[in-house]
């Protein structure tokens, strides 16, 4: 192999004249374990320069009130966390000093918590993390699901418009929002009956702010085996925190269409129907 050679002729070292594209060569080298076939390199830039950007530009109270919304004003700051650019400590201290009121920045402090409170969970769960913590809730068995993500997934191939967006996404940047990723952790563990492991690897191999803690916890948490129920969504919820970047027509998204209480029975089948609750908005 390549890096075998590389290697024998001394380290290789990153060079102050060379481009990105050189880098990205370079990073692959030193990467062997990567699939030959996934040739995409995020635009997204590093280093504490960019976090600095990134920790000036955040405005609580936007985000307190557009934070589920794909379009909302997200800090994409996840990468720089879970690299070690910057700490919980360094975005909770910028949170509260961009507000005069430290209620206003409850949403994102509150975000902030959750985030250690999966650390603190992954240094006692170790590899148990990858376990079913609890039992289903869904009515069907572990043995019920599919152990492996199929290529339609894998290649942003569904025919779902919207998951094939956010696949896509996935794959060309590294990121999605947290919003965009229930969404398809929904559609493959309950749409599709894949069991969550399959989607949090996965999420792994291509998120740039991918942790085990974070990740795994979230895709239990959608699958109801670290959570009192399965979440799920609808074609309409999709529709309303979308925004205008991604395809939610009905004719190209058919599937994710219909009530609540209509999915929760083609989804769960075995477990009693939902009584309707009207006026009841669902996020």
């Amino acid at each position: 192999m390549a890096i075998s050679s590389n290697i024998r002729r001394g380290p290789i070292r990153l060079t102050p004249d060379m481009d990105r594209a050189a880098i990205a060569a370079l990073a692959r080298t030193l990467s062997p374990h990567l699939r030959d076939d996934d040739r995409y390199v995020s635009e997204t830039r590093g280093g504490r320069a960019e976090a600095n950007v990134r920790l000036a530009a955040i405005d609580p109270v936007a985000y307190g009130r557009t934070r589920n919304h794909l379009d909302g004003a997200v800090t994409q700051l996840s990468s720089f966390i879970t690299h070690g650019v910057v700490s919980l400590p360094d975005v909770r201290d910028r949170v509260l000093g961009a507000v005069d009121d430290p209620a206003e920045a409850q949403k994102m402090v509150q975000q902030l918590a959750w985030r250690d409170y999966w650390q603190r969970l992954y240094r006692s769960l170790g590899a148990g993390i990858w376990d079913d913590l609890e039992p289903y809730k869904t009515g069907f068995e572990p043995s019920d699901y599919a152990d492996d993500l199929p290529d339609d997934i894998k290649n942003a191939q569904t025919g779902v418009a919207a998951m094939d967006h956010f696949i896509s996404e996935l794959l060309t940047t590294g990121w999605m929002h947290n919003h965009a990723r229930l969404y398809l952790a929904s559609y493959i563990c309950h749409f599709r009956r894949i069991k969550w492991q399959a989607g949090a690897r996965f999420f792994l191999t291509h998120l740039l702010d991918g942790d085990p803690a974070s990740n795994n916890l979230s895709w239990q948490w959608v699958a109801s085996t670290f959570s009192h129920k399965p979440y799920y969504f609808n074609l309409d919820n999709l529709q309303r925190f979308a925004g205008d970047n991604v395809d939610t027509a009905y004719h190209r998204n058919k599937l994710l269409s219909g009530s609540y209480e209509d999915l929760h029975l083609r989804l769960f089948p075995n477990l009693p129907p939902i009584v309707p609750q009207p006026n009841k908005a669902k996020t």
